[in-house]
């Protein structure tokens, strides 16, 4: 099975993700995710990327709860490690970059929008979250600091100290996204603002990205290893384990 599907149009590159209905995340796509940037970066004739969903109910609901949960520590962690390389690979890609938010965007699934550069939304009742703290886990460094980069510390506090549900208008407002569009438009305009920066000089704009990511992404590599221990560890506490079990019920 595909994870992925890619396609390219007039030298931007469009990922989607493929995994259902919810794009749960697990060893697989995040396997063929790392593997399509890798390809992307080798591809002289494409200049920038789009990341979106293969449906419109969700973009991602994060974590594949149900099949992650039942992993030995050692292979979770050997997964959430995979997990935040691909992140950091995301973040730092040397091409513009534009997620196109089709649907809902929760807990790992907004981490992966956070590592792109723009974020468009779709209108209607489309929410998006960093629940953790509900699981009972921490929000991973890389998300915290990379949302407090984008909106600023006393949103980005309330965004992860609740961890409730942010209707696409609030995330407009707060700043996560940077527009929002009605369905038919969404991924056409995210399309166009990804061929603009495409066409832009590419060494020059690379090394505008480059001086916005390069100190983010050497503090989270410097405490990389620490944090996907704390991540794990808590991952398999009594509270988070039964907060974990509730939440594969509704999956």
């Amino acid at each position: 099975m595909k994870w992925i599907e890619a396609e390219t149009d007039d030298g931007v590159t469009i990922l989607k993700l493929n995994h259902g209905i919810t794009n749960a995340i697990n060893g697989e796509l995040v396997k063929e995710l790392r593997e399509s940037l890798r390809h992307l970066q080798g591809q002289s004739e494409v200049k920038a990327l789009v990341l979106t969903s293969a449906n419109e109910k969700f973009f991602s609901i994060g974590f594949d709860l149900p099949e992650l949960f039942s992993m030995t520590p050692g292979d979770f962690e050997e997964f959430f490690t995979e997990y935040n390389h691909l992140c950091l690979e995301l973040y730092t890609l040397p091409r513009p970059t534009v997620a196109a938010l089709t649907g809902h965007t929760i807990a790992g699934g907004f981490i992966l929008a956070s590592c792109c550069d723009y974020r468009f939304f779709m209108e209607g009742k489309k929410y998006c979250a960093l629940n953790e703290v509900n699981l009972g886990i921490p929000v991973p460094l890389l998300a915290d600091l990379m949302l407090r980069q984008l909106v600023g510390d006393r949103q980005a506090t309330e965004i992860m100290y609740t961890g409730r549900l942010i209707t696409a208008e609030e995330a407009l407002r707060m700043g996560y996204v940077d527009a929002l569009f009605p369905p038919d438009q969404l991924r056409s305009q995210a399309l166009n603002k990804a061929r603009f920066l495409g066409n832009l000089p590419a060494e020059a704009l690379r090394r505008i990205k480059e001086n916005r990511t390069a100190g983010l992404a050497g503090e989270i590599r410097g405490r990389l290893e620490e944090d996907i221990k704390t991540f794990v560890k808590f991952w398999y506490l009594a509270e988070a384990r039964q907060r974990l079990k509730e939440a594969i019920k509704k999956f």
